[in-house]
């Protein structure tokens, strides 16, 4: 099977294999596992922030996030289909308490100006706006870039309000690369930032958040709450170490597969692209093979290529680590042969 369900897909590889097998481990909990202490140090340099902290997923490290900036009856302010706001299970009203107030973004990307005006005024009637979320790259609008100056222009408006700013940055390294930009320079523009390990850098298991030592501080505590204090974690640390330090330079690969893989697809009667394809993630319109999305998914896998459901009749492509330039071309004739077949 060529897998282009996601780029959660990924194995981790020899070297992370390995490393993990002799990975210096010892109790996390007590601060005593030098390679999540190595993991940690590393990921708040990469990222420019004071300290980082090791969790199991991007949504844990997002719901962490939203538990340590709010306070329950707090409102946070989302783009309507943000990760957290669609795909996290309602997470944010089980564990924090806090409601959701969500913008249409273009791209992703929220109006500035939509931003401030949802910022709540002191009123009574009123809940507090505890926490600004923006998502870079953006899932849902086919992993666009959110551009610098959109995050800087929120992020400022933020601070005039006393409001912080949390990057969900699952895919941030993405946008670094896409940007030719080190991660640092678009962190900078928020409070706290999560950024998963285990999508397109490879690793097994784990994300990151990161943020000032204060944040961090009370961010582990949650995590122990929420029953993610780990012990001997540097099994999982030492695949995390290698995929920040040697993972990140070859996202763009990723990028010019999908750019290939979006171009060659365009090219089947019956398929429409409809996302401007800026890192991995290529989203196709399959309404004109008079079919829906899940019909489509059933036939490819049939012959060999899986891919995800996206909406009614549109399909998502995700390149990665373990699709190179070859299987992808096996995807494309394997693609165009169950197009042909239903035309």
């Amino acid at each position: 099977m060529i897998d282009l369900r996601s780029d959660t897909v990924t194995k981790p590889t020899e070297a992370m294999r390995k490393a993990a097998y002799e990975a210096e481990v010892g109790d996390d909990v007590y601060g005593e596992d030098p390679s999540i202490n190595q993991l940690e140090e590393t990921a708040a340099e990469v990222l420019g922030k004071e300290s980082a902290l090791f969790v199991t997923s991007g949504t844990q490290g997002n719901q962490i996030a939203i538990l340590t900036h709010c306070r329950p009856g707090n409102e946070i302010i989302l783009e309507a289909e943000s990760h957290i706001f669609y795909y996290e299970s309602g997470a944010p009203s089980a564990f924090a308490g806090v409601q959701t107030r969500t913008i249409i973004g273009t791209r992703g990307a929220m109006n500035p100006s939509d931003v401030e005006y949802a910022i709540r005024g002191e009123d009574q009637h009123y809940p507090e706006t505890g926490l600004i979320c923006l998502e870079n790259t953006h899932n849902r609008a086919g992993g666009a870039v959110i551009p610098i100056n959109n995050m800087k222009e929120i992020h400022t408006i933020a601070k005039a309000n006393n409001v912080p700013v949390h990057i969900d940055g699952a895919r941030l390294f993405n946008a670094a690369a896409a940007l030719n930009l080190p991660a640092s320079e678009l962190a900078k523009h928020c409070d706290t930032v999560q950024v998963c390990l285990s999508k397109g850098l490879g690793a097994p298991v784990g994300s990151i958040l990161a943020g000032n030592r204060d944040f961090i501080t009370a961010a582990r505590k949650w995590r122990k709450r929420l029953g993610g204090g780990l012990r001997q974690a540097g099994i999982l640390a030492a695949p995390g170490i290698i995929a920040l330090t040697q993972m990140r330079e070859r996202l763009a690969e990723d990028h010019e597969n999908a750019q290939y893989l979006a171009q060659q697809l365009g090219q089947i009667n019956g398929i429409e692209i409809v996302n401007q394809v800026d890192t991995n993630i290529i989203v196709a319109d399959v309404k004109n093979l008079k079919m829906n999305s899940s019909e489509f998914v059933e036939k490819l896998k049939a012959e060999g290529v899986l891919s995800g459901t996206f909406g009614p009749s549109y399909v998502r492509f995700v390149t990665h680590y373990d699709v190179n330039r070859n299987q992808l071309e096996q995807a494309i004739t394997a693609i165009q042969k169950t197009a042909d077949q239903i035309i």
